[in-house]
């Protein structure tokens, strides 16, 4: 090569690259979600039970419901809702977290 020439790009290795972090980040996603299920109880309802209340979630524009759902499962994450909330704001009544409890990655904000 000469002094001033760079070496040409490798797309096709950078685009499998990009393909299997997705295909990971993915898996990750599934799997907390999987984890979020079992860890709420909720892996007790039928698929379609539960397929159903997540459908009536998404369609949910009524802020209020949101905010109180996000409300209550912040309690449910003990260790994240102290970064994220006063502990004044907490609701004592919730339910305790379950050890080996899912934690959402913080741009999984509808699954909680």
């Amino acid at each position: 090569m000469e002094a001033g020439m760079r070496k040409p790009r490798d797309y096709d290795a950078e685009l499998k690259e990009l393909e299997a972090k997705t295909n990971e980040l993915k898996a990750r996603k599934v799997q907390q979600l999987g984890e979020l299920v079992i860890a709420t109880g909720a892996d007790a309802f039928s698929a379609d039970e539960l397929a159903g209340a997540l459908i009536v979630l998404a369609e949910t524009t009524d802020t209020g419901k949101r905010e109180a759902w996000a409300k209550r499962g912040a309690a449910f994450f003990p260790r994240r809702s102290r970064r994220s909330a006063k502990a004044t704001d907490r609701n004592a009544e919730s339910t305790p977290a379950q050890s080996g409890g899912a934690q959402p990655t913080s741009g999984d904000k509808g699954a909680a």
